[in-house]
């Protein structure tokens, strides 16, 4: 068979299973395309950025809260950073890392089925602490890491 009518008869069958789960009300707008907090992202504070987020910028430290960071990161483009939290209820986590230009670097929506840690890989221009806010309840717990970022392992 003709490779290019195997493309496209692959490529008609994706779209006609797609069609018909968005048909069904299986995949709506809302649940494929992720919210965009345009205010938290555009944020030159990071005070900001958590109240664009969460309406409050009331943290309370947390030891059921915790940040791994690498200490040295020697590529700012790609920074490893795992957060677990141990609180009963937890409903969000967002990163944030105040020497970068955008403050604010991800923030998920958890679900109950959802995991007790999210791991990413994010930006950094310099040398900064990351911050961890996990809401639970009404209230939002933080955690502290700091990660060192050098230019090639020649310091910075």
């Amino acid at each position: 068979m003709d490779n290019n009518r195997r493309i496209f008869l692959r490529a008609g069958m994706a779209s006609a299973a797609a069609g018909m789960a968005v048909a069904a009300g299986l995949l709506t707008p809302r649940m494929v395309l992720a919210a965009w907090p345009k205010q938290a992202f555009e944020a030159t504070k990071v005070d900001d950025a958590i109240k664009a987020v969460y309406g409050s910028t009331a943290l309370e430290p947390s030891d059921k809260v915790t940040v791994k960071t690498p200490d040295i990161a020697e590529n700012g483009a790609v920074v490893s950073i795992t957060v677990r939290q141990k609180l009963p209820g937890a409903q969000s986590i967002s990163i944030l890392v105040p020497e970068n230009g955008s403050k604010l670097a991800a923030s998920y929506e958890l679900s109950k089925q959802c995991s007790s840690f999210i791991t990413c890989r994010i930006k950094m221009r310099k040398t900064s602490d990351v911050i961890a806010v996990v809401k639970a309840g009404d209230k939002l717990y933080s955690a502290k890491g700091r990660v060192k970022v050098t230019l090639g392992g020649c310091g910075g």
